[in-house]
């Protein structure tokens, strides 16, 4: 069932649920193809999804991020890799509305429904110069590049003395990177998380984002985009965006092992019928609680953080740290509830063009991303348990 979103919101929903089937038929060609179907991405394009973070000024929907959370859930569950990349190219028009207002009528100003890929680890290098900055480099993991116009890269930047000064986002348009095809691997095969490479190049300063800004819940969007929705912290929302599809693939391996093992015959067990081992029933019965608790504090953190907000405050830090607490371990609740079926299913599970098999390996593949480093987050929250200082700014 929709919680309380707007009616467009709402509609929006619906209209993702009604393309799952096609998602999940479309899975194999993704993987064989090592990019998300341009179909797919027309068809969602369609539903009014990419646009559910856009600003209203701009032809968004402004919509709660529970419902973009929960929209990416639904996607990831009928396939990873379609999950991911709707996921991380979804959430990034909610960054370029922090952007300076002449940088969002550059991406929007003319074609609406331009998207935008990313890479935020400073693997490149961005140099002060006279109205901005020089950035050159190569990033790695630009997931869904392929159908994006736009890309956000992090990087250092440093002053004359080569000193780090700094540490930006830059808004680069496509005619300035070059998309390298690199993505060859197991998991998440469908995301053409590629290479971006930026040959020196000048990027003006309204052109990028500090994460000091960021960190504070900042961003000069926001005096033309006023809605609560953009005062979230930064941090809370694309770590979200990283663990929401894996708890999506929980989601699809638990609905997928139930009806496998409705079906199932234990030749090994004398022709045991898999739906009475009283086993089977307690795994499912774990899994199951895992996957719902994973979900249930990632939204209840979020909403925790939209009635600050709502109240004029910025989200306290301990409540931001406990977002990146429950988000780690809420990818953990979900890869292990992942894990539990995919042992459990038998043989067949490991048949090409299960869900089962592909779950498994997309949620390990994502378990990867830094944003899912769950000692870093963990100890951060510890410390700040303890009374050290913690650096806001990272969350």
């Amino acid at each position: 069932m929709n919680q309380d979103f707007a009616p467009e919101v709402t509609a929006v929903l619906d209209g993702v649920r009604d393309l799952l089937p096609t998602v999940r038929d479309r899975a194999e060609e993704g993987e064989r193809l090592r990019v998300i179907p341009d179909a797919t991405i027309k068809e969602l394009e369609e539903t009014g999804f990419f646009r559910l973070l856009q600003p209203k000024r701009y032809g968004g929907l402004e919509a709660d991020p529970v419902a973009f959370y929960t929209a990416v859930r639904d996607i990831a569950s009928a396939d990873g890799s379609t999950g991911w990349v709707s996921s991380v190219v979804g959430v990034h028009p909610w960054q370029v509305a922090l952007f300076s207002d002449e940088a969002q009528q550059a991406v929007w100003g003319e074609d609406r429904t331009v998207r935008l890929s990313s890479s935020y680890a400073p693997t490149g290098k961005a140099v002060v110069a006279e109205g901005g900055f020089t950035l050159s480099g190569k990033w790695s993991f630009s997931s869904g590049s392929d159908h994006c116009a736009w890309v956000l890269l992090g990087g250092l930047v440093f002053n004359a003395e080569g000193q780090v000064v700094d540490f930006r986002t830059f808004l680069v348009p496509r005619e300035k990177y070059q998309v390298v095809d690199v993505w060859n691997v197991v998991g998440l095969r469908g995301t053409g998380s590629n290479d971006i490479v930026v040959e020196e190049t000048f990027i003006p300063e309204e052109f990028t984002l500090s994460m000091g800004e960021t960190g504070q819940c900042r961003g000069p969007g926001q005096a033309v985009n006023t809605s609560d929705l953009y005062k979230l912290p930064f941090h809370s929302i694309f770590t979200s965006t990283i663990a929401t599809p894996i708890i999506g693939m929980a989601r699809g391996a638990y609905a997928e092992h139930v009806e496998m093992q409705q079906k199932r015959v234990r030749a090994a067990y004398l022709g045991e019928k898999a739906s009475l081992d009283p086993f089977a029933a307690v795994r499912i019965a774990r899994a199951s609680s895992e996957i719902d608790a994973a979900w249930a504090l990632l939204m209840n953190n979020i909403r925790e953080e939209q009635a600050h907000v709502a109240k004029g405050e910025q989200p306290p830090l301990e409540l931001r740290l406990r977002v990146r607490r429950d988000q780690v371990l809420g990818t953990a609740r979900a890869i292990e509830a992942i894990d539990t079926l995919f042992e459990a299913s038998g043989g067949r599970a490991l048949a090409e063009g299960t869900y089962l098999q592909r779950a498994w390996r997309d949620a390990h593949a994502g378990r990867v991303h830094a944003a899912n480093d769950p000692e870093r987050a963990l100890q951060m929250y510890g410390a700040q348990q303890f009374g050290h200082k913690v650096d806001p700014g990272m969350y």
